[in-house]
């Protein structure tokens, strides 16, 4: 598995399927809007649904949110989680959806910690369809149509829990929007 190689494909316009640290996921430039309309077309994925940009070891500097959310970040990340944060720089909007406010960020740290630039990524399944634990399991239209697929064997098949943190610097109040690889419980624990 290679971090040149993804970062090939994404700077070539490609897109790619890769393990992530939860599932299986699919992957471009969040920039070229012609690789994310061909990574939604791929899924079967509604256009206005938002993604997610993920980074590879760390998170990206984001000093545009205050001091509590961007400590709530480094402590939240890496990890199974996708935070949803307030975007007020309008980075990544075709990320975004509908709501250039508001951005899905997730960071994972593993054997593609190498890979430099983020990418725009969703779950590589079918819209609404299983999550993909197996390379096997990723629908074989996805595999074919991709311009690089990485095998990572098998990985651990829960998808990342989803944590709004829009209104945590203001107020302290965060929520789960889906529980995923990280419990409530260990998210509560880390936010307090």
């Amino acid at each position: 598995m290679s971090a040149a190689a993804l970062e090939a494909c994404i700077a070539a316009g490609g897109v790619a399927v890769f393990p992530a640290d939860t599932v299986y996921g699919l992957a471009c430039d969040p920039e070229s809007g012609a690789a994310v309309d061909r990574l939604y077309a791929l899924k079967g994925r509604p256009p206005a649904k938002p993604a997610a940009v993920m980074c590879f070891g760390s998170a990206p500097e984001l000093p545009e949110l205050g001091p509590r959310t961007r400590a709530a970040v480094g402590r939240l990340t890496p990890g199974g989680v996708t935070l949803l944060l307030p975007n007020p720089a309008g980075r990544w909007p075709l990320a975004c959806g509908p709501d250039p406010g508001t951005l899905g960020l997730r960071v994972i740290s593993g054997p593609l910690d190498g890979m430099a630039r983020p990418v725009l990524q969703s779950s590589a399944n079918l819209a609404g369809g299983p999550d993909a634990r197996r390379l096997a399991e990723v629908p074989a239209p996805i595999r074919d149509a991709a311009d690089l697929v990485l095998d990572g064997g098998e990985l651990p098949g829960t998808p990342s829990t989803v944590i709004d943190l829009r209104s945590y610097e203001q107020e302290g109040r965060w929520s789960v929007v889906r529980e995923g690889a990280v419990a409530v419980g260990a998210v509560a624990t880390v936010l307090r």
